[in-house]
């Protein structure tokens, strides 16, 4: 039996940038020239790139692509992230570490964790983050690769990378277009549309030319151009939970250690943020306009910089949410296209690298089957949404009481979903989901233990189990962590001695 050939042969995204470069670097490595892929963006437009920071999973994506570690480090002037250090966060000079990687190792069958709730409460000082092989390297400007004996404390940790944003766009780019992506510069001035199925047909630049395509990704920002302006997908606002709506972000010079990690400072309307490259350090002031001026903000967040400041502060503007449809009719959005994510745990990105991925596992043909756009959507509704509780959980969980700020997120109604999971540790420490989650339980962990949210009791299990002779194992594993890092080489070092600085 003969079935009609309803393959995708061509693709248009529209947006450059990280989204549009990575999402045509992705697709031209799946497809390997047997689909036509366009990529219009315009220079007069120009990016947003103030995401420099990001979490794990992006090593998989470079993997996936073939891109060499230390090229990629030295085309994008980056450097390693082991965590993310909160300061002010749980209340006013108190810090806590947000480890990639486990607290401990498992000794037993009940997490290391729970022993080290029960031995607190005896009495025992040993800190959370003194089990996180991450922080012991982190807080000494260490770095090396994760080992991979699983017998070692070595491997309890994992990495990402700060880079440059705009320079990684450049290095896809480069990839994408060897790989036989063709790039047109314009911008876009029309969009038509299939009068019966309302799919998108052709986009029109202003010099007249015209682009087609079976398949369309949209990659042009905050505005969503196609899935908003054209095909208007609806967008699900999460201020009321998430009120921070500006942002100012600021290049200085190096000053201070060269830390392998990024740096969040709760202030008084919002927080700032310190992410070290090679060559300058980024910045920025995530802020409620309710709460502070635009120019107060500025001079909080000049006043507060590792060395001079390379540029003026830069504005964005935007509206935490995500797009009630992130794929309508032939058209999927990615990136800021497909929503905004407050940028506390360096998630965008990686939101890009998902939407990419959800994309590939469900690849449509020119039928564009509603069961498959159904199932994307709610995928990703999934994941928007764990990640959206994680960041919620934060600014909830605060006791500040010095700013209107604080003391909103602190007393504000919460998702149901984030509510059971609070709930959960409360009562006995217990870290729970309704399924698989982007943030694990050690992420959950650092931040109910670092912003003072204390269980009631630990597991009962822990005390049964009198055989487990906790407290030496715990005091085992941070001497021995102690030791690990203190022979790992320094950061800035790891980076010279690996081919990975930048020329």
């Amino acid at each position: 039996m003969n079935h009609p050939d309803r393959r995708i042969r061509s693709i248009a995204i529209v947006g450059g940038g990280s989204a549009g470069w990575m999402a045509a670097a992705a697709l031209s490595n799946a497809l390997q020239g047997s689909v036509r892929i366009d990529l219009v963006e315009s220079d007069e437009i120009g990016t947003v790139g103030v995401g420099e920071a990001t979490i794990p999973p992006i090593k998989l994506f470079n993997q996936s692509l073939g891109i060499n570690e230390a090229e990629f480090l030295r085309a994008t002037q980056g450097t390693f992230k082991l965590g993310i250090e909160f300061v002010n966060w749980g209340q006013q000079d108190h810090r806590y570490f947000h480890p990639f990687g486990t607290f401990g190792a498992d000794f037993d069958t009940v997490p290391a964790y729970q022993y080290w709730l029960r031995e607190r409460a005896l009495g025992n000082t040993i800190p959370l983050d003194d089990l996180s092989m991450a922080w012991m390297a982190a807080r000494e400007n260490r770095f090396d690769h994760p080992s991979r004996d699983s017998r070692l404390v070595q491997s309890t940790f994992d990495y990402a990378y700060h880079f440059d944003a705009g320079l990684y766009a450049r290095f896809l780019r480069t990839l994408s277009e060897r790989r036989g992506v063709t790039r047109h510069e314009g911008r876009i001035a029309g969009i038509t549309r299939h009068a019966e199925t309302g799919n998108i047909e052709s986009a029109t630049l202003a010099d007249g030319r015209s682009i087609t395509a079976d398949f369309w990704v949209d990659c042009s920002g905050f505005r969503g151009l196609l899935i908003e302006d054209t095909l208007h997908a609806g967008y699900e606002d999460w201020t009321h939970w998430l009120p921070c709506d500006r942002a100012l972000a600021v290049p200085c010079r190096h000053g201070g250690g060269f830390t392998p990690y990024t740096r969040s400072t709760a202030c008084s309307a919002g927080w700032q943020w310190r992410i070290p490259l090679q060559h300058r350090i980024g910045n920025g002031y995530v802020y409620s306009s309710a709460h502070i001026s635009d120019d107060e903000a500025a001079a909080t967040l000049l006043a507060n910089l590792d060395g001079e400041p390379l540029a003026d502060p830069r504005p964005l503007r935007f509206t935490t949410g995500r797009r009630k449809q992130a794929w309508r009719h032939n058209c999927l959005a990615i990136g800021l296209a497909a929503g905004f994510m407050e940028p506390l745990e360096s998630t965008s990105l990686h939101l890009v690298q998902s939407g990419i991925q959800r994309l590939l596992a469900l690849f449509p043909d020119r039928d564009f089957a509603p069961l498959v756009t159904q199932e994307y959507n709610r995928m990703t509704r999934t994941e928007w949404e764990r990640i959206r509780d994680f960041i919620i959980l934060h600014y909830h969980l605060n006791t500040r009481t010095d700013a209107p700020l604080w003391r909103q997120t602190a007393a504000m109604p919460i998702p149901d979903s984030l509510a059971h999971k609070i709930a959960h540790f409360r009562e006995n420490a217990r870290l729970v989901s309704e399924g698989p989650e982007l943030f694990l339980n050690a992420s959950w962990l650092a931040v109910h233990i670092g912003q003072g949210n204390w269980p009631r009791r630990h597991d009962p299990l822990a005390d049964a189990r009198t055989m487990v002779d906790a407290p030496r194992h715990l005091a085992s594993l941070a001497r021995v962590m102690r030791e690990a890092a203190a022979a790992m080489p320094g950061h800035a070092d790891f980076i010279a001695q690996n081919g990975m600085k930048a020329g």
